[in-house]
This record gives structure tokens, sequence and C-alpha cells, in this order.
């Protein structure tokens, strides 16, 4: 019992006293001393900081609503719809990848071109060891000589034995006179056919060994026609104009018949694969003319022609941009830049760009002026 007759409660709470408690700046009560509990909020504190919070969303929400608004006009005036007839898909640059390996099993002797060089057709990227071969084609050279001289030699008999055949001609000639006359006998004559028949069976196989001899210097001069083109083989000369993407080879690399070396693009044939829907891609025909748009130069339309169109659908890659046109089943669509607008600008145009390619679906339609002024201008 305390003092006031109450009953002593330890888990009961103090009584706060008000003169225990102070104001603060703002008007609200808190304790005047340490280890006072604290009283409830205010109605009035609970009000206003509820109005505070109201205020900061709508503020915050005023300012997200007119930065849409902003960005839509904004998205609106940089990409302005496109007219009917005209159809468009996002994809990358690519250029047709041309493999430069070896034809005949060998060692690197020489490496002429690295990775990001710009080649010519016909321009010796790297050479093989050809000393062997150039042995062969010695060999076979000397087998021509030889052949050669031993076809000279045959036609000079073929000479011997025609002279051999005409002696025995005349004297067969004149023994068959004489038999006639009575002043030489009929042995003599047959004899004389017999000289005769040999002279001539002398001449026939005198002009076969020239064929022969021939059929000999024919063989070896292909040989060395062979050997040539195999030490022309090991040059390795780029087959198109392009650019060295990869080099796999070393010098001193020993590589089988086939061996990988260079991986060139051509840049005279640089594409793009899109993807349209049913009702775009039934509309387009080879030969449609088109423009192609990539991110690194905004403001320059590439003139294109479409080259491909699938012949079914499929699902189309992870490049299309949104998931939703992912799951269509779309049609491939390929769009080939002009190649006479991409003389002159192999550097410019690199493989694997991002962009987009707008395609002409209907003949009549118009290109936007920034599409048409633009492929003009770069012309």
């Amino acid at each position: 019992m305390n003092q006031q007759g109450g009953i002593d409660d330890p888990t009961r709470a103090p009584v706060v006293e008000p003169t225990d408690l102070g104001a603060a700046p703002g008007g609200d009560l808190v304790p005047a001393r340490s280890g006072a509990s604290l009283p409830a909020i205010a109605p009035n504190a609970r009000l206003n900081s509820g109005r505070r919070w109201w205020l900061r969303t709508l503020l915050l929400l005023a300012l997200l609503g007119g930065g849409g608004a902003g960005g839509l006009y904004w998205w609106q005036h940089l990409h302005p719809p496109l007219p009917a007839g005209i159809a468009f898909g996002n994809g990358r640059l690519e250029a047709d990848e041309i493999n430069i390996d070896t034809k005949y099993a060998g060692r690197i002797a020489e490496i002429l071109a690295d990775e990001g060089d710009l080649v010519k057709a016909g321009q010796a990227v790297a050479r093989m060891d050809t000393r062997d071969l150039t042995a062969s084609l010695k060999k076979a050279e000397a087998q021509v000589s030889q052949a050669r001289r031993a076809v000279d030699e045959a036609d000079e008999n073929v000479a011997q034995q025609k002279s051999q055949l005409l002696l025995a001609q005349q004297q067969f000639d004149r023994a068959t006179s004489l038999v006639e006359k009575g002043y030489q006998t009929k042995e003599v004559m047959d004899q004389r056919q017999q000289q005769l028949d040999t002279a001539k069976a002398a001449l026939s196989a005198a002009n076969l060994r020239v064929i022969v001899l021939e059929h000999a210097l024919e063989a070896a001069t292909h040989d060395v026609e062979l050997y040539s083109v195999q030490i022309a083989d090991d040059t390795l000369v780029a087959p198109r104009s392009g650019r060295i993407q990869y080099r796999v080879a070393n010098v001193g690399e020993v590589l089988p018949a086939g061996g990988h070396v260079f991986a060139m693009l051509d840049t005279s044939y640089v594409y793009m694969d899109i993807f349209l829907p049913t009702e775009a891609a039934g509309q387009v025909k080879y030969g449609s003319d088109a423009r192609i748009v990539v991110d690194a130069y905004p403001k320059v339309a590439v003139p294109a022609k479409v080259t491909f169109i699938a012949s079914q659908a499929q699902f189309t890659p992870k490049t299309v941009e949104t998931k939703a046109e992912r799951d269509k089943l779309m049609f491939r669509i390929r769009v080939r830049i002009d190649p006479d607008w991409l003389r002159g600008r192999t550097d410019a145009v690199s493989s694997g760009l991002p962009g987009v390619a707008y395609v002409r679906t209907d003949a009549a339609a118009a290109w936007p002026a920034k599409l048409q002024v633009a492929a003009a201008n770069d012309r």
C-alpha cells in the first residue's frame, strides 16, 4: 500500500505528471526527463503529416506524367509514323564470310596480311613452303627437254626411213621393168619386193615411235603444268575484295589440305536479315526497294534491295527487341545493300552494326522525307 491507500503494482507504468513534460519547438509534447514514457501523437500532427505525404505523391506523379508526355512527344517527332506501304524490322549488318584455306598440305612460309586489313581480289595474303614442288617442277621440265629431243630424233629417223623406202621403191620398179624385157630374173625382182616391204614397215614403225614420244612429251608437259599450278595454289590469295576478319594460323605451322588460315568478309555483299509478320511479308517482292539505317549513322539511309524471302515462317531470334514479337511466327527477309553504293564506303559499313531496315511493300508508296533525302544526299 502506498501513502494514498493504493496497492503497489510493480508492472504498472509510472504516472507522468504534467510538470514532467516540456514543449518541443513544434508544439508537440516531449518528456522533460529521461526514463519518462512518450505520449500519443496529437491528431493535428498526424493530419499534417498525411497531407505532406499526399502532396509529395501528387508532385511525383505530376513529374512522371510530364516526363512521359515529353518523352512521347520527343519519340513521335524523332521517329514519325511510317506511311502505309512501308514495313520495317531491326537487325544487324552482315557480310558474306569467306574462308581462305590451303589446297594442299604443307608448311606456312610467309604471312602477308593480318586481321583488319583491307585486301583486293587476287592479292596474296600468305605463301606456303614450295621447295619440294619446285624440285619436282625442275625434274618435270628436264623430262620435257628429254622428251622433246627424243621426238626430234624420231623425226630424223622417219626421214631416214622415208629415204630408204624411196630407194627400195626405185630398185623394185627397175627390177620389174628388166624382168618384163627379159634382162632380169624373177628372183631379183622378188628380192627388191622384199626390200620395199621392209622399208615400208620401218617407216611405219618410225612414225609410231614419233607418236609415242610425242605423247611422252605431252605427259611431261602436263607434269610441268601440274607442278606450276600447285606452286601457284600454294600462294593464298583473296578471292574477293574485303576485310580480313580472323587469322587462325601462323608462320611455320604445318596444315593439312584444307587447313584454315584466314577468314575474310566480302564487303561487296553486305546485308541485313529482318523478320516481318505474315501481313507484311506477303506483300514483299524480290527486288523491292529498301533502306537501311544503322545506329552508328542515324541520319544516313542506305539504299538496298530485297534479295531473299523465306518460304516458311519461323520463330524470330532474340535479336528482335520485344518478347511479344519473338513469340510470333514471322518470315525472314534479307535486304542487301546496293553494291554500287558500297564502292568506296567499306570503312563506314562494318559487319555487326545494329540498325533498322525499311522495306517498301507497295511500289507506289513514297519514302518519308528523312529516308528519301538522306539516301539521295548520301549518293
